[in-house]
């Protein structure tokens, strides 16, 4: 079961803000504040005409050094955004910006450091997509535990219909992109380059999969390369974008624990999956579960924590064992005898607080069922009874 899709990237935005936008998407860096604050205050045609005049720009555009304003000019020379908007439609993509149908409000809570536009592919709407999403981030070097969660939540996650958001990286990342996929589930994939970009390379088939079959998105224009910076920055993205994120596991210094501050400062759920005390890899985990973090198991306590009311996950309980179905007196007899040895009627009346007429009538009773058996004048727990948890469990 996937979410209604069916976006076509038709908007409401005019095409002259959406051309500004795709060209500031090569010339202001993902999540720049200060370029954030410049397109609320000028407006994207009106920031891109000011990149793109010779006038003296110092005090205008505040918070940039006159050396960052060469920069940014460098970096508007020769933009040609009709280029890279003709570049993603024949890919069968599209360019969304605030203002679109398609655009997650969400997305708005990252005020100054909202995208100033995102680059699409795939077919369904991601506004629709991003109200039922989490985010399963987590170690690209992680174990086979972490592979294992990954899978196992995208898988289930994807089958109760919710969708799942990665970065498409080695490890957790893609663990969870391939579970939600093999459950044929919806999920996205947000990259820290373009959307024309396999990166890594090594998850070229599974790109294309996600592009198939869910969606890829990124802030930057076709043919952009990744930085570690802009990995940094593609987090708080899928922060915004979701309704919580679980990490699955993560070092002290695991970018997938920038993802999950992002998500708490946007009172988003930030939620870890336990792993061993021992594994370093889990210590960044467990460091969040000691603070704000939810502690999960499964796609089922994922989903009780961020979905609707009433989406309860099943009670767990350990197996009903045969001596759990029994009345209380009969328990107490049971447990009144020893692990080994035979022992008369009323010596088990007296351990079990009853009466010799009521021990002995229980005693038949577990006789029956197989618990017991008669040796000689008294009774001894049978080899089953003994292979099944002890009637004394600290020992004899």
């Amino acid at each position: 079961m996937t979410p209604d899709g069916g976006g076509t990237g038709a908007g409401c935005a005019g095409e002259r803000e959406r051309t500004a936008r795709a060209a500031l998407t090569r010339i202001l860096e993902p999540g720049e504040e200060h370029g954030g604050r410049w397109l609320r205050e000028f407006g994207a045609e009106g920031l891109l005409g000011l990149l793109t005049s010779r006038n003296c720009l110092e005090g205008v555009l505040t918070g940039a050094t006159e050396r960052r304003i060469r920069g940014l000019r460098a970096r508007a020379v020769g933009v040609e955004p009709e280029r890279d908007l003709d570049a993603v439609r024949a890919l069968g993509g599209r360019f969304i910006v605030p203002g679109d149908t398609e655009w997650p409000s969400q997305l708005n809570d990252l005020a100054d450091a909202r995208p100033v536009g995102l680059w699409v592919r795939g077919l369904p709407d991601l506004r629709k997509w991003a109200l039922r999403s989490v985010a399963v981030v987590g170690a690209r070097a992680c174990t086979a535990y972490g592979a294992h969660m990954a899978a196992t939540l995208g898988s289930g996650l994807a089958e109760r219909g919710w969708v799942v958001v990665s970065g498409a990286a080695f490890g957790v990342d893609g663990s969870a992109h391939r579970g939600a996929l093999s459950a044929g589930g919806a999920t996205v994939a947000v990259l820290a380059c373009g959307v024309d970009v396999a990166y890594p390379r090594g998850h070229g088939t599974l790109i294309g999969r996600i592009v198939e079959q869910g969606l890829v998105i990124g802030e930057l224009p076709p043919g952009g390369h990744p930085t570690p910076s802009r990995f940094v920055l593609r987090n708080r993205v899928i922060a915004a974008l979701t309704r919580g994120t679980v990490v699955v596991e993560a070092e002290h210094r695991s970018g997938s624990l920038v993802t999950a501050r992002s998500a708490q400062r946007l009172g988003r759920y930030t939620i870890g999956v336990p792993g061993p005390a021992t594994s370093g890899l889990s210590a960044g985990v467990h460091n969040l579960l000691r603070g704000e973090g939810v502690l999960v198991t499964d796609a089922a306590e994922v989903v009780e924590l961020i979905g609707a009311m009433g989406e309860l996950a099943p009670a767990h309980s350990g197996p009903v064992l045969p001596r759990d179905l029994l009345d209380p007196v009969a328990r107490r007899v049971l447990e009144a005898l020893p692990a080994r040895g035979a022992v008369n009627g009323q010596d088990i009346a007296r351990d079990a607080g009853t009466t010799g007429d009521e021990a002995l009538g229980k005693l038949y009773e577990l006789h029956s069922l197989g618990f017991v058996e008669r040796a000689g004048e008294g009774w001894r727990l049978t080899i089953t009874a003994k292979r099944g948890s002890n009637v004394r469990r600290g020992g004899a």
